[in-house]
């Protein structure tokens, strides 16, 4: 019942369209919302129906068209009210984030407002979307860059954070001129159409078409295919698995689109000897247990010193065991569910594979059974000895595995943190100013993410987000991130009477 009164105050219903372009559309095959909580069933979306489809990119495109011409001020008020009307939604919107996804409350508050910094930010941003003055060779000639809106930007999200970041993008596309075609997780659709539904309502208000900000809800086949696949869509930012983020920038690069790419992480932390093993034990046990390892930046290698390693072990063992694990929206409930069965079994192949190249289980990894358990998605997070070079530890499971290595000199430490195919996040915990400065250096971390005394997850919108290798390269939120999402051009202005050429060539 409290689901559902929920679901009332945030206007959505039993049944719901799954499309939006400044009209509701949807009449495709019924997808389910499921909670991971409990495994029941919350509402059904109807999802996008090809001709739907092209009904949400054309009419995308045309609001697109309109959009452009607004002012970036203009635009940034938009944001604005935006991130208002999200601060007053946000405990319901909050709310949902946990019942659809499985976060305990405080991290799904804490989505929420990532969207709130985003908006601010981008609000801010919308005054300084500046270019260059160059310096010409010619004389009486100016030479200036400038930036423009880019176009139609798709917008693909996954389950884990479903609406930030959806806001990441969508709030610095906006104050930048674009319009947006959103294509959520199947797997949370909900806080997708609920969100959507407090963007229509902003831009109601302002007389603007709410097209800006479209929705299609659907398969990989129905939408997720069509939306890389279109040449209308200049940008497709993309958030998921490596193998996914492979598929979709193979499918952009041949109509020579762009794509801003999220993917995968296998984040590691440093422990040296001279760390603060309090501190450390404290980042370590967020970074690997949050969101129940299913952030893009969970922490799942720690690196620890041969001095060290006992005592960070017995420490981090007790700080596992004091982990409450149940339903998210319980005060004091620290892990929620995995998101659904397929997840749990996903950890236990990994778990058997482990045991299989010789590493051992040190504390936890069980799937959990019981009345405080339902629905088959709750396992105990998981403490395992590794070597470096296991196959298993050089893979992305997104699940509470933290894979526990040792080391001798921070070099080798280096050389295994680097040796993964990803390169998000990464943490060195020591008070050793050398230390720390090499692990920043050219020759350190080759992660997009590195941090000092602090976890590998929790990242701050200002920021630039993103990683390298296999994770994509791709840059979102804060710093110059908004440069994505527009194009530049270059411009000389001649007001001589001459017509000289660039590096002295003459001409006639």
């Amino acid at each position: 019942m409290a689901a559902a009164r929920t679901l009332a105050r945030l206007g959505l219903k039993p049944d719901n369209p799954g499309a939006f372009c400044g009209e509701w559309l949807g009449t495709g095959k019924a997808l389910p919302s499921i909670s991971p909580i409990d495994g029941r069933r919350l509402a059904v979306v109807r999802t996008t129906t090809p001709s739907e489809y092209e009904k949400v990119l054309d009419r995308a495109a045309r609001a697109f068209q309109a959009w452009r011409e607004v002012p970036a001020p203009r635009r940034g008020e938009v944001i604005r009210q935006l991130g208002n009307a999200l601060r007053e939604a946000k405990e319901d919107l909050g709310r949902l984030v946990s019942i659809e996804a499985g976060k305990i409350i405080a991290e799904g508050q804490g989505e929420v407002q990532e969207m709130i910094d985003i908006c601010d930010f981008a609000v801010g941003l919308s005054r300084q979307l500046y270019g260059l003055t160059i310096a010409s060779e010619r004389p009486r000639h100016r030479m200036m860059e400038q930036w423009h809106p880019l176009g139609v930007v798709g917008v693909i999200t996954a389950f884990n954070f479903p609406v930030a970041v959806w806001a990441w993008n969508c709030a610095l596309a906006t104050v930048c001129g674009d319009a947006t075609v959103w294509k959520p997780s199947s797997q949370t659709p909900l806080t997708a159409l609920a969100t959507i539904r407090i963007a229509e309502r902003v831009c109601r208000r302002n007389q603007v078409d709410p097209a800006i900000f479209s929705l299609a809800i659907g398969d990989g086949t129905t939408v997720g295919e069509r939306l890389i696949n279109d040449h209308r869509v200049a940008l497709i930012s993309a958030a998921g698995s490596t193998r996914m983020g492979r598929h979709v920038s193979e499918a952009v690069a041949r109509r020579l689109g762009r794509s801003l790419l999220e993917l995968g992480g296998n984040n590691a932390v440093i422990v040296t000897p001279s760390a603060d093993l309090d501190l450390a034990v404290r980042a370590i046990l967020f970074g690997a247990v949050g969101t129940a390892g299913q952030r893009c930046t969970t922490t799942r290698r720690l690196l620890v010193h041969d001095q060290v390693r006992e005592e960070l072990l017995r420490r981090l063992i007790a700080a596992y065991q004091q982990v409450r694990i149940g339903n998210p929206l319980e005060p004091g409930v620290l892990m929620g569910p995995l998101i659904n069965r397929q997840a749990v079994g996903e950890m236990q192949a990994a778990l058997r594979a482990l045991r299989d190249q010789g590493g051992r289980v040190l504390y936890g990894g069980e799937p959990l059974r019981g009345p405080r358990f339902p629905g088959g998605r709750y396992v105990r997070p998981c403490i395992a000895a590794a070597r470096h070079d296991f196959k298993i530890v050089q893979e992305e499971t997104f699940a509470p595995i933290l894979y526990v290595i040792s080391y001798e000199t921070l070099d080798e430490a280096l050389a295994r943190h680097n040796e993964v195919p990803q390169g998000l996040s990464s943490a060195i915990f020591t008070n050793d100013l050398r230390e720390a400065e090499q692990f920043l250096s050219a020759c350190g971390s080759d992660c997009g993410i590195a941090n000092v005394n602090l976890g590998t997850s929790g990242a701050e919108i200002g920021g630039a987000f993103g990683g390298e290798k296999e994770t994509g390269g791709g840059r979102e939120s804060g710093s110059d991130a908004w440069k994505a999402y527009m194009r530049r051009q270059t411009v000389t202005v001649n007001y001589s009477r001459a017509l000289p050429l660039a590096q002295g060539i003459v001409f006639g």
